[in-house]
């Protein structure tokens, strides 16, 4: 393994993430109304603040600047905080963002790392087997699922479960956890968990269509290499072929995915929280979001970038345990 390699990655992705942030902020910034004017708009009509207020408010948030050189000049105020290890107060929830994002991304972590896991479990020895049963009633079948699952916006799938689910058939609760720090003993974990058990469901489902496509592909074009006529031609077992040298090939174009499956879960945990009132990072950032919360939306964005820039360096490492023909460049 090459180190020189590792670390000019890692210098790399730094310059990724300067470029990331700086166009996040960039974009944040040219919003229309900021978190100041939602926040005082309806009593700024009422007559029951002054614009002058309004303006003194901006000065204390840093929002009173919006030229060119307002902006970049704000952003490196921000950026010097970061090097601090400091990400800003939230304009929202009135705590630094580390804070907030520290106390809310458990949920998210903890659903998104199952569904990450599961999906794979489930999706590439189906993909597998649909590819070496092609043509059949399982290969069609798992064809519509397939199509089914691509096409389903979670939101949409949350709801019907939510609906089916929960409200007709009362198995699961119609309430979200109001406060999983709240959690005393066993029984409050395990109503977590429960609560947890269709959100992950969701996730899922809506991630194994594209998944088990990939597989299926990957798998039909390695099925028609030479080497595995060869094997075959060789007296070698049809379990063997497949288990030996169809999925660890198979693999190899599913590891450049990888990278981005878990910033994408993060990513889409924001509406799914939202529909199942669940007080994860990604609700937060929602709200967040909605009122113009540059100090959270920036925390939120970042921890963002950098799951799919550490995704992208594992994904190279990983290359090497799948195809011993891949070597790390000096």
């Amino acid at each position: 393994m090459s180190y020189k390699y590792i670390i000019k990655r890692i210098l790399y992705s730094i310059l990724v993430l300067f470029l990331v942030s700086l166009c996040i902020y960039l974009l944040v910034r040219c919003l229309p109304s900021d978190y100041v004017d939602k926040k005082y708009e309806a009593q700024l009509n009422q007559g029951v603040v002054t614009q002058e207020f309004i303006d003194e408010m901006k000065a204390i948030y840093g929002l009173d600047d919006n030229s060119f050189f307002g902006i970049i000049k704000g952003y490196f105020k921000w950026l010097g905080n970061v090097f601090q290890g400091n990400l800003g107060m939230s304009f929202k929830y009135e705590a630094p963002v580390n804070t907030v994002i520290a106390e809310s991304m458990w949920i998210s972590f903890g659903v998104s790392i199952l569904a990450f896991i599961l999906q794979y479990l489930i999706a590439v020895p189906l993909g597998i087997k649909a590819a070496t049963s092609q043509y059949s009633a399982f290969d069609y079948g798992v064809t519509v699922f397939t199509v089914i699952g691509i096409s389903l916006p979670s939101f949409f799938l949350g709801t019907l479960l939510i609906k089916f689910l929960g409200q007709d058939l009362g198995w699961f609760s119609m309430q979200g956890i109001s406060s999983y720090q709240e959690i005393v003993g066993i029984e409050g974990v395990l109503d977590v968990l429960w609560h947890l058990v269709l959100p992950m469901v969701t996730v899922v489902l809506v991630s194994l269509g594209g998944l088990m496509r990939h597989t299926r592909t990957n798998t039909l074009e390695v099925l028609n290499s030479d080497y595995i006529r060869t094997a075959r031609a060789k007296g070698l077992s049809e379990k063997k072929v497949i288990y030996k040298h169809v999925f660890r090939n198979t693999m190899i174009p599913m590891v450049t995915m990888m990278a981005g499956v878990l910033p994408s879960l993060f990513g889409g945990m924001m509406i799914l929280e939202e529909v199942f009132a669940l007080p994860g990072i990604g609700q937060k950032a929602y709200v967040a979001l909605g009122d113009g919360d540059i100090p959270f939306i920036m925390g939120y964005c970042m921890f963002l970038a950098i799951l799919t820039v550490i995704g992208t360096l594992l994904t190279d490492l990983a290359y090497m345990l799948v195809d011993p023909r891949v070597k790390l460049e000096k």
